[in-house]
C-alpha cells in the first residue's frame, strides 16, 4: 500500500463519518462539496473532512483507493457510501438515516426529515 493509501485507511479507520471535499465543512470550494457538507452539517453529523485541495497527493489518492472517480466521497465506519448523487438520493429516500442508525452515528433526525420535507 502506498504512503497515500495508508494515510486515507488510517484517517477512515479512526474517524466514524469523513468527507473527503474540495474545501473544508466551513467553506466548502466547490457545489457538490457543499451540499453534502451541508447536509451532513445540517443533520449535526459529526465529520472529519479532509480537503483535496490542499494536497494532490491525497486529490488523485482518494480516487485510485475508492475507485471512484470523483470528489466529494463520504465514508461511514470505514466503507465508501458515496459521492453527491448518491448522498442526496440516500437522505431523501430516509437510506442515510438508516446508514447512521445502523453504525452508531448520531445524528439529528428531526433535521433529515426536514431535508425530505423540503425537497418532497
Amino acid at each position: 500500500m502506498s504512503e497515500t493509501a495508508t494515510q486515507i485507511q488510517d484517517t477512515i479507520s479512526k474517524n466514524d463519518v469523513v468527507l473527503y471535499m474540495k474545501g473544508t465543512k466551513e467553506m466548502p470550494q466547490c457545489g457538490f462539496s457543499s451540499r453534502v457538507a451541508g447536509v451532513l452539517n445540517y443533520m449535526g453529523v459529526d465529520f472529519a473532512d479532509v480537503n483535496v485541495l490542499a494536497d494532490e497527493a491525497i486529490r488523485q489518492g482518494i480516487k485510485d483507493f475508492s475507485d471512484w472517480p470523483t470528489v466529494p466521497q463520504l465514508y461511514v465506519k470505514g466503507e465508501f457510501v458515496g459521492g453527491c448523487d448518491i448522498i442526496t438520493e440516500m437522505t431523501l429516500s430516509g437510506e442515510l438515516d438508516t446508514l447512521f442508525e445502523k453504525n452508531g452515528v448520531s445524528y439529528d433526525k428531526d433535521a433529515a426529515d426536514k431535508i425530505r420535507e423540503a425537497n418532497g
